[in-house]
């Protein structure tokens, strides 16, 4: 899986994994990362998710990397923003109101060039992955945020039945990921009604990742 998978998902409209509303798993478990408002919190691989808008309403500073251009400027036209647009690393930094996002390779980012993050929403980026990248991924995260804690949302199926993305991570890799700094807690699992597109029962995994 390269980029050109994602940006073709994005030109073709390939995008059921878009959600036309905040996710209610955010909604109902972000609070409990006890982030005050006015801190920054770092959503990867965020697309043009309106998670990002209720962050935003909530007073919180949001920063975000996307690899697909055309996913950003949607999100810039569905908040009624106008970006300012700069370079920085060698990739495009869009900003706008408390919003910084990074439009290219997660991995061209640095702590550096992200600055301060305050905690990491991941809906869509451990699970958007396949296996001989989310270890590096991972690593990357904890690097780039000066492992700041986290909500995940990751889901667990059968991974024979169906392709990814989204993946299945298993509770196990989450735990080999992540316990080694953080106290991972599974604070919600719900079934995934109807399955994942129809082809797999799954469930819906909940993290919080705090330092113990």
């Amino acid at each position: 899986m390269d980029a050109s998978f994602w940006r073709q998902r994005w030109e073709k409209n390939e995008i059921g994994f878009h959600e036309s509303k905040a996710n209610p798993l955010l909604v109902a478990h972000f609070r409990e990362l006890s982030v005050g408002k006015g801190r920054r919190v770092f959503v990867p691989l965020c697309g043009k998710t309106l998670d990002i808008s209720w962050l935003l309403s909530r007073g919180y500073r949001v920063a975000g990397a996307e690899l697909s251009q055309l996913a950003i400027e949607q999100l810039f036209i569905e908040l009624g923003m106008q970006p300012e647009i700069e370079t920085v690393g060698g990739i495009e930094r869009w900003s706008a109101n408390n919003l910084d996002l990074f439009v290219g390779d997660i991995f061209t980012v640095s702590r550096l060039m992200l600055g301060q993050v305050d905690a990491v929403y991941d809906r869509a980026a451990l699970v958007a992955l396949p296996e001989d990248m989310r270890k590096r991924y991972a690593a990357h995260l904890l690097e780039i945020t000066g492992k700041a804690p986290q909500l995940l949302i990751s889901y667990e199926y059968d991974q024979s039945l169906m392709e990814g993305p989204p993946f299945s991570v298993s509770n196990e890799e989450v735990r080999r990921h992540y316990a080694s700094t953080y106290a991972p807690t599974l604070v919600a699992c719900t079934e995934v009604q109807g399955g994942l597109k129809g082809k797999a029962p799954a469930k819906e995994n909940v993290w919080l990742l705090k330092r113990p």
